[in-house]
């Protein structure tokens, strides 16, 4: 059994893992690179460098309730801004070029990527792996988001901060980046050196949360781990249960993760290819030689009738419709209600 204690260690808001009842004490694990998370500190240091930009990846309403001092917005969350009306990765790479560019990120700029919570904790993984796809070698996400920023004794501010222009240049590394072709011919057992994860929820990868014209899970899928399981978890003292951190934590990764071959092309997906940036972020971490995301992810792949399908489970629309029809003739039923 494994228990999650916090410990406040200089406000950092650090996790360290208690293990109890194992036959001996495991040694903690490290990142292997380690540079990729930032701490409060870190930020403090040099969010007033001109070669640094800290960019706040929630909504813009959310930034102009409170901030951190000097953080930037794009505008709308990072997930929003940096990807099309589809949650796709933009095709036309001159978009990023002018958006980078127009809020101060240029190529030799420092980019640290922050959160609040779990809610938005893969807005800022999706920035991190936008930008390592476009071949930018100095990104960074605040571990803890404003959580640790809070427990590092800061306060947030309202007023907004603006970088002048520069110039950004994409030198894309396409490896970072999987399609649909790579993901069929790991369905299909043709490419047995390439590790494939499902960051999905077991009812999602078993089929019984279809979010797609098709539910299921890819054949020959590697693991299937949900990307909160890969956090650390706290107990939430107002219901006494276990839930997720916003800390990335190398102990719980590690094991997590421990069934992989590190040296093979590993490829994480998701319904959207959001969840799984996370699970990208973390085989950086941990330092896995090749790692991908699968921009496609399911939305595309359950809805392509042709493709192989383990587990499969057809969304039931006639039910569905049903069951909308219901809804409308009651909410039409306390709108009538409420008139009189």
């Amino acid at each position: 059994m494994i228990r999650v204690r916090v410990w406040p260690t200089l406000g950092m808001g650090v996790f360290a893992l208690s293990l109890v009842g194992w036959a001996g004490a495991a040694s903690a694990a490290q990142w292997a690179n380690p540079d990729l998370l930032v701490t409060p500190e870190i930020v403090k240091k040099n969010i007033d460098k001109p070669n640094w930009v800290v960019v706040d990846c929630r909504s813009l309403r959310d930034y102009a309730k409170g901030h951190i001092a000097g953080a930037i917005s794009f505008g709308k969350s990072c997930k929003k801004a940096l990807r099309d009306t589809t949650s796709r990765a933009f095709r036309d790479i001159s978009k990023y070029e002018k958006l980078l560019g127009k809020v101060g990120i240029g190529n030799d700029t420092h980019v640290v990527f922050y959160y609040d919570g779990i809610k938005t904790i893969t807005n800022a993984t999706v920035g991190f792996w936008i930008l390592e796809y476009l071949g930018h070698d100095k990104v960074h996400v605040l571990n803890g988001g404003l959580d640790a920023w809070r427990k590092a004794g800061n306060r947030l501010v309202s007023k907004p901060s603006r970088r002048n222009p520069t110039t950004f240049k994409a030198n894309v590394n396409p490896a970072r980046y999987s399609a649909t072709s790579e993901i069929l011919k790991i369905a299909k057992g043709q490419a047995p050196n390439l590790q494939l994860i499902d960051s999905r929820t077991v009812a999602e990868f078993k089929g019984k949360d279809i979010r797609a014209i098709r539910g299921g899970h890819v054949p020959n899928v590697t693991i299937n781990v949900s990307h909160l399981e890969t956090l650390a978890q706290v107990k939430n003292p107002k219901t006494g249960k276990m839930e997720p951190s916003p800390y990335f934590d190398p102990n719980v990764v590690e094991a997590k993760f421990a069934s992989l071959d590190k040296s093979k092309r590993t490829i994480a997906y998701c319904q959207t290819g959001t969840r799984s940036t996370m699970t990208y972020l973390e085989l950086r971490l941990a330092g896995f030689k090749d790692p991908a995301n699968w921009d496609e992810s399911w939305r595309v792949y359950g809805s392509q009738l042709g493709y192989p399908v383990e587990d499969e489970q057809w969304y039931n629309f006639a039910a569905v419709n049903k069951k909308i029809k219901s809804l409308e003739k009651q909410v039409k039923a306390l709108t009538a209600a409420i008139k009189k």
